[in-house]
Parts: structure tokens; C-alpha cells; sequence
């Protein structure tokens, strides 16, 4: 497997234009909060006889995250805390948002993801380039790393570039 430095080299070759980067910047946290938050929606805890409240912790958004989580662990030990700290707090999000009601809920993350998936593909069509993930779906992993990366907060070995 490449290593986090080699997907970050390889992510970054697409991402250089500033509009790019700055779309980035805000719509890759949207996409990860919005696709965690309409997984979310997708309770499997009372389906496996969990008890509420913790039922609701108990979905396909935190199913989901265990094989996700365990790619950016190896990735880096570091990364993988700062991921599982992002996912805890998409988690604290999601149930304080939900408290509008699921419809509304459900209907703002797919919305915002509709969004900022279009605002991805207006920010490669001013790179001139196609989204990474096109050629390597592990790429929509990198993304989260790529933002926080670009931005020096990325935990662990710092792999920015000037």
C-alpha cells in the first residue's frame, strides 16, 4: 500500500489551482459531514435489539467507519486519532442536529452534499484536471487528509509543501 506521503503527493498534482484549494478547503469537510450524517440517518441499532438511547450510536455512518478509520490508521497512527476525533465529533453533530427532526436532517445533508459536490467539479474544472477518485476510489479518502494537510493541522509527520 502507498504511503500517506505518496497519496498526498499523488492528491496534490490535481490540486494546485487556488480556486481548487479553496473549494477544497470548504467543500471536502461538507461532503465528509453530509455522507456521515445521511449514513447516520440509517439506523441499524433497534434492528439488532440495542436499547435506545444507544440505539442511535449504532448506525451505518459509525458501522461504516470502522473499515475507514483502519485505512487511515495505517496510513499513520497519528492521522488515524485525528480521523477518529473528526468522526466523534460528526457523531456529537448528528445527534445534536437531529434534535430538528430526521426529514430536515436527512433532507440539509443532501442538499449540502448535492452542493458541494457540484462546487468539487467547478473547482476541477478551473484546475483543468479530473478528480483523483475518478482513477482510484481511495482518493475520496485522502481528501479529509489533503484539507487539514494544506492547512497544517494534520496530526503526526507534517507533509505539506510550500
Amino acid at each position: 500500500m502507498r504511503t500517506q506521503r505518496q497519496f498526498l503527493d499523488e492528491y496534490r498534482k490535481t490540486h494546485r489551482n487556488p480556486t481548487n484549494v479553496w473549494v477544497h478547503t470548504i467543500c471536502v469537510p461538507v461532503i465528509f459531514f453530509a455522507s456521515f450524517g445521511l449514513l447516520w440517518s440509517v439506523p441499524i441499532g433497534l434492528w439488532l435489539g440495542i436499547a435506545a438511547p444507544a440505539a442511535q450510536w449504532v448506525n451505518v455512518a459509525t458501522i461504516g467507519m470502522l473499515p475507514i478509520l483502519a485505512f487511515y490508521f495505517r496510513l499513520s497512527f497519528a492521522t488515524g486519532l485525528e480521523m477518529l476525533a473528526v468522526a466523534a465529533l460528526c457523531a456529537l453533530a448528528c445527534v445534536a442536529l437531529r434534535t430538528v427532526g430526521s426529514m430536515p436532517f436527512v433532507w440539509g445533508c443532501a442538499t449540502a452534499w448535492v452542493l458541494a459536490w457540484l462546487a468539487q467539479f467547478y473547482g476541477h474544472y478551473k484546475e483543468g484536471a479530473k478528480p483523483s477518485f475518478l482513477d482510484d476510489l481511495l482518493f475520496l479518502l485522502i481528501g479529509p487528509i489533503f484539507v487539514l494537510d494544506k492547512h497544517g493541522l494534520l496530526a503526526g509527520v507534517r507533509t505539506k509543501t510550500a
